[in-house]
């Protein structure tokens, strides 16, 4: 195919699509290529008298070229608002540095995610290493080729919810559709081993692991700092307002003459303000990070 010839093949006009979107966010490609494939599948199973070509031409009259189709993705995205405002939106009106970080919804969002990872990666990590076990158990069976099918299905449904979930909380576009079924697969055993070949589903299935050791340092990280900065805060505030003893250190002789002062408590209760910044700072970079691991393992092109 020349840079004018249009595609004559689904797979020409996936990649002529692919190379049109490049620069583009990768879930905004895997989103795009999904939808052309199955569009374009679609019409070939409505039209089994004409050849893939015939076809081509025809749905590229309706459909679009795969130039025509990239720019209105890229449209869509830029008109389309985030869960998030853009870096060019936050910078005009907002506070930045240390203290601005009060103010960023993706601190929070961050924060919130670090927060639920510990029952998300329990959960995933149950549902993988268990499905995985009753597959590979199974497959020397009949009854294993319909349940290995269900346990990947579940693996991208499980896969798509989590992306879903780290847009909504963390602002990294992910993939908003399952990936279309394989329609060139006609039996099921063919079916099993093409999604066993697809490295989509052995990278979320890592993931979907990876998640209870991450999910456990991010909760933990969480809920130390959480407990630190507002027990600090909020001890030091009701011990200044009802001298009741409440914030104790045994077994370290200078505690009491130290903290156990007016000017301690308060310089205690300012620490522990500093110390929500803290966190939310980290929650940050916690977030960034976890988005790009995302990115990598749950967003296959």
């Amino acid at each position: 195919m020349t840079a004018h010839e249009p595609p004559r093949t689904v797979a020409a006009y996936l990649a002529a699509l692919k190379n049109a979107l490049k620069g583009a966010p990768a879930a905004v490609i895997r989103d795009a290529l999904s939808d052309a494939e199955e569009y374009l599948r679609n019409e070939i199973a409505q039209n089994p008298d004409k050849t893939e070509a015939e076809i081509l031409a025809a749905a590229i009259e309706t459909y679009g070229t795969p130039e025509e189709i990239a720019e209105e993705y890229r449209t869509m995205e830029e008109t389309l608002a985030g869960p998030f405002p853009k870096a060019e939106e936050t910078t005009e009106n907002r506070p930045t540095g240390f203290f601005g970080v009060i103010a960023d919804p993706r601190a929070y969002g961050a924060l919130v995610y670090m927060l639920l990872s510990l029952a998300t990666g329990v959960f995933y990590f149950s549902w993988t290493v268990t499905g995985l076990s009753l597959t590979l158990g199974m497959l020397i069976l009949i009854i294993g080729i319909p349940i290995a099918l269900l346990f990947v299905g579940s693996v991208r449904v499980l896969a798509l919810i989590e992306g879903r979930i780290v847009e909504g909380l963390l602002g990294v576009r992910m993939p908003r559709r399952l990936p279309p079924a394989n329609a060139g697969e006609e039996t099921v055993w063919a079916r099993v081993k093409a999604a066993l070949a697809d490295v989509r589903t052995w990278s979320s299935m890592f993931y979907l692991v990876l998640m209870l050791p991450l999910g456990i340092a991010y909760f933990t990280i969480a809920v130390t700092m959480l407990s630190l900065s507002v027990g600090a805060t909020g001890g030091a505030i009701y011990e200044l307002a009802t001298g009741t003893d409440v914030i104790r250190m045994d077994g370290v002789p200078w505690w009491d003459h130290v903290f156990d002062t007016a000017p301690g408590l308060i310089g205690l209760a300012i620490a522990g303000v500093l110390l929500l910044f803290v966190t939310l700072h980290v929650a940050k970079v916690v977030g960034w990070i976890h988005g790009r691991i995302a990115e990598i393992l749950l967003v296959r092109i």
